[in-house]
């Protein structure tokens, strides 16, 4: 998954007095996130894993998942040692149509009787502002694997009326679908594709701290 607004190539200065570039000081984690290490489980009910894609060239149609599992482990003074796994059932994509859900699910797009579920897989996580977190991984589709970039953007930490430590971060990327072997193909009288080939992730997670064994 890349396609950031942002680019992942840190800037050089140059120092005056030398007439030298210096690389920029590494983004330290604030203090706050130290007490938020630890393993965590996307709540469901509070999250939406979705996605949005160009239809027909003129209006765009948006989806998610009612159905997935995570593993989520969170390390607030060292993000590079941070890790997720996310589990997606493929057979649980609603876009709100049951044709065209039908039409998803079916050996055209996600082959969902053949391939139940997509997987995410992190391998690095680092920091590149207060706020703002990139995760490398690898993403299944169809038993295809290919790396991706998410950027995840912290949004805040709170503890519910219930007792429940909740966290909440917001991810974006685009990919392109043909890379996972979404071929789907047919075309407009026009000549444009009725399905754009490019493909926007949305990842709106609200997670909950994991009890103690």
């Amino acid at each position: 998954m890349n396609i950031f607004s942002r680019s992942s190539t840190p800037r050089r200065t140059v120092d005056p007095g030398t007439d030298t570039t210096v690389a920029p000081a590494a983004v330290l984690p604030p203090p706050a996130l130290k007490g938020l290490t630890g393993e965590w489980m996307i709540d469901p009910a509070h999250s939406r894993i979705g996605f949005s894609v160009r239809h027909a060239m003129v209006t765009t149609v948006r989806g998610s998942f009612a159905e997935y599992e995570s593993l989520l482990y969170f390390d607030g003074s060292t993000p590079s040692r941070s890790r997720a796994e996310i589990a997606i059932a493929t057979a649980s994509v609603d876009t709100g149509v049951e044709q065209r859900d039908a039409h998803l699910v079916g050996r055209e797009f996600l082959d969902a009787r053949k391939h139940p579920r997509m997987v995410f897989t992190s391998s690095a996580v680092s920091l590149v502002a207060q706020d703002l977190f990139r995760m490398t991984g690898d993403l299944t589709i169809r038993g295809t694997t290919n790396p991706v970039d998410l950027d995840l953007t912290y949004i805040g930490h709170v503890t519910d009326p219930f007792g429940y430590e909740r966290v909440g971060f917001d991810g974006t990327t685009t990919i392109n679908r043909t890379d996972w072997g979404l071929t789907y193909n047919a075309r407009l009288a026009e000549g444009g594709a009725m399905v754009s080939e490019k493909l926007r992730l949305q990842f709106d997670i609200a997670a909950i701290r994991k009890p103690v064994a």
